[in-house]
C-alpha cells in the first residue's frame, strides 16, 4: 500500500490544516442540531468515496474479518461520539478553545497506547503531553475566570475534552485495520458505522432530517468539502510522508 505525492509535504499538510480549520466556524455558522450538522458532515463525505472503494478496492473489503469489522465498528462508534460532543461543545464555549481542546487526542492516544498496547512513552513525549496539559488548564481556567466566551464554557470545554478522548479511541480501534487497508476502503466502512451511529442518536432525539433551507445545506456540504481535502489530506501525508508520526495519527 504505497501512495505517490507529487506535492511538498509541508505544502500539503498547510492546506490540509486550512481546510480542517473552517469545520469549527461553518459549525457555529449553522442553525441546525449540532448532531445533523454531523451526520451529513459524515454522510457527504462518504457518499463520494463509496463509488472508487468499490471500483478499486473491492477485493480488501472480502479480506476484512470478524476481528478487523469489530474493530471498525468500535472506530465508528467512537468517532460518531467524537462528532457529536465536539459540534455540540461549539454551542456552550468558544470556537477557538473549542477547537483546542479537541486536538488534545494525541495526548490520549499516546496515554492509550501505553496503557492498552504496552508502548513506551519516551521523555520527549511525555514533555509534550505535560505542555499540553498545562495549556489546557490554562485555556480551560481562562474561559472561566477571564473573558468568557460562550453561554456555559465548563461544559462546552468538557464535551470538547470528550471528543478528543474520543478521537483517541477512533485512532486506537482502528489502528490494526488502517494497517492493513488503504486509506479510502477504511474511510468507507469507518464512516459508515459512524453515519449509522449518529442517525441512531439523531433518531433518540427526535431531530428532523430535512426541511433546513438551502443555506444550512450549504453549510453541510462545505462541512464534507473541508474533511475530504484536509482530514484525507493530512492522513496521506502523514502515513506516506511522517511513518514516526503515523503510529499515533
Amino acid at each position: 500500500m504505497t501512495a505517490t505525492i507529487s506535492i511538498k509535504p509541508y505544502v500539503g499538510l498547510a492546506v490540509a490544516i486550512c481546510a480542517i480549520s473552517t469545520g469549527a466556524i461553518l459549525v457555529r455558522l449553522s442553525n441546525a442540531p449540532s448532531t445533523v450538522a454531523a451526520f451529513y458532515r459524515v454522510l457527504f463525505t462518504t457518499v463520494p468515496l463509496v463509488p472508487v472503494a468499490v471500483w478499486k478496492y473491492r477485493g480488501q473489503f472480502r479480506s476484512i474479518g470478524r476481528r478487523d469489522l469489530g474493530f471498525a465498528v468500535l472506530s465508528g462508534l467512537a468517532l460518531a461520539l467524537h462528532f457529536a460532543a465536539w459540534f455540540e461543545s461549539l454551542e456552550w464555549t468558544g470556537v477557538a478553545a473549542s477547537v483546542t481542546l479537541v486536538q488534545a487526542q494525541p495526548i490520549f492516544v499516546a496515554v492509550g497506547a501505553w496503557a492498552l498496547l504496552s508502548e513506551r512513552i519516551t521523555a520527549r513525549m511525555a514533555t509534550g503531553i505535560l505542555v499540553a496539559v498545562a495549556g489546557i488548564v490554562a485555556m480551560s481556567v481562562g474561559d472561566l475566570f477571564g473573558g468568557i466566551v460562550g453561554t456555559d464554557p465548563l461544559l462546552g470545554n468538557s464535551l470538547a475534552l470528550f471528543g478528543a478522548v474520543m478521537a483517541a479511541g477512533y485512532v486506537l480501534a482502528g489502528r490494526s485495520l488502517r494497517q492493513r487497508v488503504d486509506l479510502i476502503p477504511y474511510v468507507v466502512v469507518v464512516y459508515a458505522v459512524c453515519a449509522v451511529a449518529l442517525f441512531g442518536i439523531i433518531s433518540v432525539q427526535g431531530r428532523p432530517l430535512a426541511g433546513y433551507p438551502a443555506r444550512e445545506w450549504l453549510l453541510f456540504a462545505g462541512l464534507a468539502v473541508g474533511r475530504l481535502l484536509g482530514g484525507l489530506l493530512v492522513d496521506l501525508l502523514v502515513l506516506c510522508s511522517f511513518p514516526r508520526v503515523a503510529a499515533y495519527w
